[in-house]
């Protein structure tokens, strides 16, 4: 199996760089690069430039939009775009919902859809969690009643990221309330704007508003929205978490968090003495995080070999081990930046802000450390938590 990339994929490689470098706004890098979410307008306009480019919608077909290419390419455009502090195209449209549609949906829904989800002229957010449901993701209790021509939906999802932006929601629901869990949901695109639905913020523990409940009160939704089969919606499901799962090993980002914390180690010390990489113990710890990455990046490297040996339509196990090892690595880099910042991450607020004057004491990269360290516990359990991503090798690899 050869792990190494190609010529014409190290080549491409540059061709990224050199657009990201050309054409991302320099408000936006700076603003993410300080550790700060894009805003929802910078989120739009770059997802633009990237669709003007053809390269919004890397998992697509060409088809459908598509860029053509590789595997192998699609993760080197992610880890550029992740190295270079730039906006990913938007998970929801089209990682999740889009290819979705493409390999369930009607040629109505394809033509309807994917152009709007590739230019980002409608925002989607994804309605799976449900309270009381925990990780058991079929434990969902959401009804959908068919009605005519339409379905009458009543329930709740929870945790529903960027809702608060979303004009489309995909969601899962109940349709047979006698059948085995998975055997009885189906996979619905509901407008947000429909009668019925209302969205609530939840705050997380660092103040910010990035998720959300999302309640339906006797909301119709066209049946000619379900994608698939009337109760075959875990197959979507199941898909959809294939190529999340995927994506969440995010080696690029890690990496640049890494080179950030040994910038600021070389220089920063907390008790005004040597600097933290001179830290016997520091050291190990940061050294321990790239071999885990160096390690991810392998696996990553395995996984798309694979993948171009597979001929069915199912989600390859190994993407579990991406996703408990790349969250894992993102929160230790999150640890590791806390500790470096000492009683500095603690300071919250935006560096350049109402009230920044009062924080002149702080360095700017310490800005609401501790903050992103909290929030990042939740990347073990989102996108099928990690003791779920445990029992799936199980049974894949292990036959237990």
């Amino acid at each position: 199996m050869d792990l190494r990339f190609t010529d014409e994929e190290i080549a491409f490689r540059q061709e990224v760089r050199d657009f990201i470098a050309r054409e991302l706004p320099q408000e936006t890098h700076a603003r993410m690069r300080s550790g700060r979410s894009p805003t929802k307008q910078q989120v739009v306009d770059w997802q633009r430039k990237l669709n003007a480019r053809g390269w919004a919608t890397p998992e697509w077909p060409v088809e459908h939009g598509g860029p053509k290419w590789t595997l192998a390419m699609r993760y080197i455009f992610r880890e550029e775009l992740q190295q270079a502090s730039a906006p990913q195209p938007l998970a929801f449209n089209t990682n999740m919902c889009g290819p979705v549609i493409i390999a369930f949906g009607t040629e109505a829904q394809k033509q309807r859809f994917l152009p709007r989800m590739a230019n980002l002229d409608d925002w989607w957010c994804q309605g799976f969690s449900e309270p009381g449901a925990g990780s058991d993701l079929a434990g969902l209790k959401t009804r959908a009643v068919r009605q005519g021509d339409h379905y009458i939906v009543n329930g709740q999802k929870t945790w529903t990221t960027l809702a608060q932006h979303a004009d489309w929601i995909f969601l899962l629901v109940r349709t047979d309330p006698v059948a085995k869990k998975q055997e009885g949901i189906s996979f619905l695109l509901c407008d947000m704007k429909t009668p019925g639905i209302t969205v609530r913020p939840i705050i997380t523990i660092e103040g910010g508003h990035e998720v959300n409940e999302v309640f339906f009160d006797d909301v119709k939704v066209p049946a000619e929205n379900l994608v698939g089969a009337e109760n075959k919606g875990w197959d979507c499901a199941k898909f959809l978490l294939g190529n999340e799962r995927f994506g969440q090993a995010r080696v690029g980002a890690s990496r640049e968090r890494i080179r950030r914390l040994k910038a600021i180690a070389a220089t920063e010390s907390l008790d005004g003495g040597k600097p933290l990489m001179q830290d016997p113990e520091f050291a190990r710890k940061v050294t321990e995080i790239e071999v885990e990455l160096k390690a991810l990046e392998m696996t990553v490297m395995r996984v798309i070999a694979n993948a171009e040996k597979r001929t069915d339509n199912k989600p390859d196990p190994a993407t579990s081990v991406l996703k408990i090892k790349g969250t894992e690595i993102q929160q230790m880099c999150s640890e590791l930046l806390m500790y470096a910042a000492g009683p500095y991450a603690w300071i919250d607020g935006d560096p350049e802000g109402e009230g920044s004057n009062d924080l002149d004491v702080a360095p700017d990269w310490a800005f609401g450390l501790a903050g992103v360290y909290f929030n990042w516990r939740k990347q073990s359990i989102y996108g099928g938590s990690n003791e779920i991503q445990r029992n799936i090798m199980a049974k894949a690899f292990l036959g237990l």
